[in-house]
């Protein structure tokens, strides 16, 4: 009797096809490290969670002007700060994934920037935690050789494997697996990925700055996630011993949920986080707004802005974008914009 497929079994199918495919991988290839702090900018768009909502994505850069119908760069010399989580929860990650690098290579030409973020989902994947993975993102992956490929990977596992193994290996998931491998295509570009970046002295990443990370600079934060999410070894560790990394900790930069969540009484705690970090203002991701607004907090000094894009995860989400241009934070949605901040310390 066949097995019923749920996130829980694919993980732990998905965990036996990295070991098999980390035995017959060569040496890593090292990645660049990337610049963090940029300065001079005239104009940011920052954008959170995808969530493999590829149509929505590309319509709020379309609604700031950053692309044109034909999906090409025309933000000029803006800097676009894509905050993470890419992946999971929705069918066409990949598809925006493979639209980030593209963009990324457009902008460059025209002398802008886009900072794609790692969020907790792409740490997630390289780690081979594959619970929140939708369907369609399998079979974004399937090949016509998709069967013939798992049912040589079945061959390698005991026969007394075999049947379980086939209800938990959806056509897809292997070709998904290598991908996201740390030299795979999409694992080593992710590998190459700040956690963390500065424009402006505003500081963007996925989660949040935990005042015990904050006094870490951009670049050595960065580093750190970077080697913890690097070779099979290290992964491993990272996934039995968390709580000692930056990458899967719930106070790492990828996860940490305070800015968004703490009352009122912490405004004291993010002005010494700012102070640490030489910066004016925070933005982050990850923590979903209820009522589909990017959220000022803190006087101005945070700004959450996951509304949800993704409506197979967020049914009442929307797709949206923080405009900075000097001291004017302006949301931006496809049907409005509200200016949420004018000048330092001021919150609308």
């Amino acid at each position: 009797m066949r097995c019923k497929m749920t996130r829980r079994h694919i993980v732990f199918a998905a965990l036996a096809i990295v070991a098999a495919v980390a035995v017959a991988r060569p040496a890593l290839r090292a990645v660049p490290a990337a610049a963090c702090e940029f300065n001079g900018v005239e104009r940011i768009v920052a954008v959170g969670d995808v969530h493999g909502a590829y149509d929505r994505f590309v319509g709020i850069l379309k609604v700031t002007g950053l692309i044109d119908e034909r999906l090409r760069w025309t933000g000029g010399k803006a800097h676009l700060v894509q905050t993470g989580d890419v992946l999971d929860r929705g069918p066409d990650s990949r598809k925006a994934l493979d639209f980030l690098q593209r963009l990324t290579k457009d902008a460059e030409k025209a002398g802008g920037r886009v900072h794609a973020l790692i969020g907790n989902h792409e740490a997630m994947r390289l780690l081979g935690d594959f619970r929140y993975v939708a369907p369609g993102e399998y079979e974004a992956f399937t090949t016509p050789d998709s069967p013939k490929l798992r049912d040589r990977f079945l061959e390698t596992r005991a026969a007394a494997e075999r049947e379980t193994l086939l209800g938990q290996t959806p056509l897809g998931l292997i070709e998904m697996v290598r991908a996201f491998t740390p030299d795979g295509d999409y694992g080593r570009w992710i590998r190459s990925l700040n956690a963390v970046v500065r424009v402006n002295d505003v500081v963007f990443m996925h989660g949040g700055l935990s005042p015990a990370v904050a006094v870490q600079s951009c670049s050595s934060i960065n580093d750190r996630v970077r080697r913890e999410l690097s070779t099979d070894a290290i992964l491993k560790q990272t996934r039995t011993e968390p709580k000692g990394t930056l990458a899967a900790s719930a106070d790492g930069p990828l996860w940490y949920r305070g800015l968004a969540e703490e009352p009122d009484t912490f405004a004291p705690e993010v002005v010494k986080i700012l102070d640490a970090q030489h910066a004016r203002a925070i933005v982050v991701a990850h923590t979903v707004r209820p009522d589909g607004r990017i959220e000022a907090r803190f006087s101005g000094k945070v700004f959450v802005i996951d509304t949800g894009m993704q409506s197979a995860y967020v049914s009442t989400g929307r797709a949206s974008a923080l405009e900075i241009r000097g001291d004017v934070f302006t949301a931006i949605y496809e049907d409005s914009q509200q200016v949420l901040r004018r000048n330092p310390g001021e919150a609308r």
